[in-house]
């Protein structure tokens, strides 16, 4: 899918929102079998019900895509908080080592510094040796070497002195470096812990309401095809026309849209020689979501079959998904929100294909190869518009 340029805070700006779910239609509400079969007696009972029955499967469909947004994007901003969690506690750790050297290089120098004047006091200092060297001319060679060897001595003793005061000051000034780094680093990783408990219970709420979707969807798609006496594919062919003829109209614009951006990106690279482009999609936290890009590839290879696909469009279909996700089924683009698999721009719009979109890479596949027979035919067809336009 289409990776355009975002601005990243709006991820972080969109996670603050509170996790307030508006439920959908309760259990009660759900038209019971006993009122499918009343429907069923007359022609106008059977399009109200219909009409009463289509309404609750978007009412379901839609919930799936805001609690799958929301979980998504805590996820997307837990992310970011713990990166820059671990910069902040890389940094103080350096700070905190540079702090301990620089201590332990003053304390040494300091040491040496008071052998060599304990030395100096015991010998009597370079001033002793200057008057014996005056008064006593029977041993002039050996004084003038003492009296040298003691000036080397008065020379290192000054210089440690003066180490020893720079690598202390030097030892003070990180130790308020450390301190400041380290107290960013908490306050960082309290962030990090308030976004991780967000994102972890939006990932229990979605995972609560999922399976009540799911068994809720079942009953109104078998009481859907009871009234209209159609198969149930029937219906759900339908659903997903709907779905993919609106993903081709958004597709279509934003195409428009990416043409006369990539039309200005051209000429201002003609201008400075930039350019640029591709994938942008890396894991985010999920923890309720198995990704396994293997699996996705053994299933797609399998599903592709039901659109006449062959080997050769499968090798299309590995690079294409590879260079958007890497199959992964919690690929995140945070610059343009694309989500998972096929990259989906937004994310929630595979929610046509299943409740379970977020965390269920079939689905996610089911739908992108939807889309791809939709708007390209095959995915080699997809793959052809990748490599001239580095999106699809």
């Amino acid at each position: 899918m289409r990776l355009r340029t975002g601005v990243i805070a709006a991820v972080a700006a969109a996670s603050l929102l509170a996790l307030t779910v508006v439920p959908a239609a309760s259990a009660e509400d759900y038209p019971t079998w006993d009122e499918v079969e009343a429907a069923r007696s007359s022609a106008a009972a059977t399009s109200a019900e219909v009409d009463r029955i289509s309404d609750f499967i978007t009412s379901l469909t839609a919930e799936s895509a805001r609690l799958g947004r929301i979980t998504i994007e805590k996820g997307a901003a837990y992310t970011v908080a713990k990166a820059e969690l671990d910069a902040a506690t890389r940094r103080a750790d350096v700070l905190v080592t540079q702090r301990d050297t620089a201590v332990a290089e003053a304390a040494d120098a300091h040491d040496r510094y008071g052998a060599i004047v304990s030395q100096l006091v015991v010998s009597g200092g370079t001033e002793s040796l200057t008057v014996q060297l005056l008064l006593d001319h029977s041993s002039d060679t050996d004084l003038l070497y003492r009296l040298g060897a003691m000036t080397k001595l008065t020379q290192q003793a000054a210089g440690l002195e003066d180490r020893a005061e720079s690598r202390s000051n030097e030892a003070d000034a990180l130790s308020a470096q450390a301190a400041v780094a380290e107290k960013e680093r908490d306050k960082l990783a309290a962030a990090a812990q308030t976004a991780l408990e967000e994102a972890q219970a939006a990932e229990q709420e979605a995972g609560a309401r999922l399976a009540a979707q799911k068994e809720a969807s079942a009953t109104l798609q078998a009481q859907l095809a009871s009234l209209t006496a159609q198969a149930a594919d029937v219906e759900k062919r339908y659903t997903e026309g709907e779905a993919a003829r609106k993903a081709a109209e958004a597709a279509a614009a934003a195409a428009a849209a990416e043409a006369a951006a990539a039309a200005a990106a051209a000429a201002e690279a003609a201008g400075d020689g930039g350019g640029g482009g591709g994938g942008g999609a890396t894991p985010i936290y999920t923890g309720d979501v198995d990704s396994d890009p293997g699996a996705a590839q053994a299933y797609a290879a399998g599903a592709i079959g039901a659109y006449g696909w062959g080997g050769d469009q499968f090798g299309c279909l590995q690079r294409l998904w590879n260079k958007e996700s890497g199959w992964r089924a919690d690929a995140y683009n945070a610059s343009s929100g694309a989500y998972g698999i096929p990259q989906s721009l937004p994310g929630e719009k595979m929610a046509s294909a299943g409740v379970d979109w977020r965390t269920n890479a079939g689905t996610q596949i089911n739908w992108g190869l939807s889309y791809i027979a939709q708007r390209y035919g095959s995915p080699c067809g997809a793959w052809d518009h990748s490599v001239v336009w580095n999106w699809y």
